[in-house]
């Protein structure tokens, strides 16, 4: 069984955000990059899941640049078999919606054929938390979403989830193949060795384009304009619970 894993090579989590002078988007450039936190989650539960005899080949799938090959490295260095890189140079005025990512990760689903695709529930970039869904709608696909411990039954094609609900846990079985997110608490990433990255090198990346894919991606959002969020004012120390009515009344107008 094959298990394909999307990743996303987004802003280091570390990196401090920065707008662009001209407001048309986020400084990229000679900022430190890196695969999204809740990727890298992904990728490692699939490479679980193969070391213990359910899946038999791990694919990483990208969307974006020639950068993006960066992101794809680290999941073959981590242990993928080989990868698909789905080459989409960034518009920032009519960026890529969850909508024609799920679209271009259906259509190389349909070519790979997996028994399961994994994602991460989010990305930090934009937070959107809708690819996973989407995908699996558009497959017709079951899904399990946040997933905080997962078992296969290979033989039995069905997949167990325990996902985390706003009453504690609940615990769902779905039919192969399915779309499954992770959470934060599903596991924690392996470290890339020296060694597997000099292999990663020689492992395969297939090249396509959403054309080759036959997958129209135009955007019907534009991007007016970005922007910083005003500054936080410093607090003050009030002397009296008069003096804060007073300023909670007559300042910040809230009562």
């Amino acid at each position: 069984m094959k298990i394909l894993v999307a990743v996303k090579r987004v802003v280091d989590y570390a990196v401090k955000v920065r707008v662009k002078p001209d407001r048309t988007g986020v400084e990229t450039t000679n900022v430190k990059m890196s695969m999204n936190p809740f990727c890298e989650i992904a990728v490692e539960e699939a490479l679980r899941l193969r070391e213990a005899g359910a899946a038999a080949e791990v694919i990483a799938a990208t969307i974006g640049p020639a950068q993006s090959a960066d992101t794809l490295r680290t999941a073959l260095a981590m242990g993928a078999d080989r990868a698909v890189h789905v080459l989409h140079e960034p518009d920032p005025v009519r960026p890529l919606l969850p909508l024609a990512v799920a679209k271009i990760l259906r259509a190389v689903a349909l070519q790979e054929k997996p028994g399961l695709v994994i994602l991460g529930k989010q990305a930090i970039d934009d937070d959107c938390n809708q690819t996973g869904q989407m995908l699996a709608g558009l497959l017709q696909w079951p899904q399990g979403t946040f997933a905080s411990k997962v078992l296969l039954d290979k033989e039995k094609q069905k997949a167990t989830v325990e996902r985390e609900v706003d009453g504690g846990l609940e615990t769902i079985c779905l039919d192969l193949p399915a779309v499954i997110t992770t959470d934060l608490r599903l596991n924690q990433p392996r470290y890339a060795t020296l060694p597997n990255i000099m292999k990663a090198k020689s492992k395969v990346i297939k090249k396509v384009t959403p054309e080759d894919l036959n997958v129209d991606i135009r955007s019907d959002m534009e991007v007016i304009e970005v922007t910083e969020p005003p500054k936080r004012k410093a607090g003050v120390i009030l002397s009296s619970v008069d003096e804060l009515l007073d300023k909670l009344k007559n300042e910040a107008r809230v009562l």
